[in-house]
């Protein structure tokens, strides 16, 4: 799926004049759009020097921190929106970024690579880690800490007590609501707390 897809697809899940923060926003594309296209404000929170440089050539607003650190120079409820797109499965806190998340925005959204996709699942079962365009690198040169799947993200949610507002998979820019664990590459949630 296309960048442009991506960022088309979860841009309708935010509304319009929303200030929000992205959370692992490496280049400050997707923030940069929905400055552009849905008149969003606010920042973005990327470690990585050459991105930081990449949104300031943008003119998105970026924090250069790393979400290992946590968030607590942010208050409760300080944006409408955050989100962590592909950013899960870097982070070694991955479940207390997503109490994070949760805390310090109205809502949040999460996308990332679902491992239960029919394709990765065949891998597996010939006795090989998946290599695909949501998944591309070997086993041993993944900058993934983990994977997960649609209905492992379902679990994770209400054992935080999340309510998840809207979920889907995405599949070569189409949106999934059919087994989207099976049958989409990319598991996106829209959840606040309860």
């Amino acid at each position: 799926m296309s960048e442009l897809t991506t960022m088309q697809t979860i841009a309708r899940l935010v509304p319009a004049g929303s200030r929000v923060l992205d959370l692992g926003c490496g280049d400050g594309a997707l923030l940069s759009y929905l400055q552009r296209e849905r008149g969003c404000t606010g920042y973005g929170v990327e470690r990585d020097d050459a991105n930081v440089l990449a949104c300031v050539r943008r003119g998105v607003n970026v924090l250069q921190l790393n979400l290992e650190d946590g968030l607590a120079i942010f208050d409760d409820n300080s944006f409408d929106v955050v989100l962590q797109i592909d950013t899960l499965p870097h982070l070694r806190n991955a479940e207390v970024m997503l109490r994070e998340t949760a805390r310090i925005g109205r809502s949040g959204m999460v996308a990332f690579p679902n491992f239960a996709h029919w394709p990765n699942r065949l891998s597996v079962l010939r006795g090989r880690m998946p290599v695909t365009r949501r998944l591309p690198y070997q086993w041993y040169d993944t900058p993934n800490i983990r994977v997960g799947t649609y209905k492992d993200f379902e679990v994770l949610a209400t054992k935080n007590r999340l309510r998840i507002l809207d979920s889907f998979g995405l599949h070569n820019g189409q949106i999934v609501r059919c087994l989207p664990n099976l049958l989409a590459g990319t598991a996106v949630f829209h959840f606040e707390n309860t």
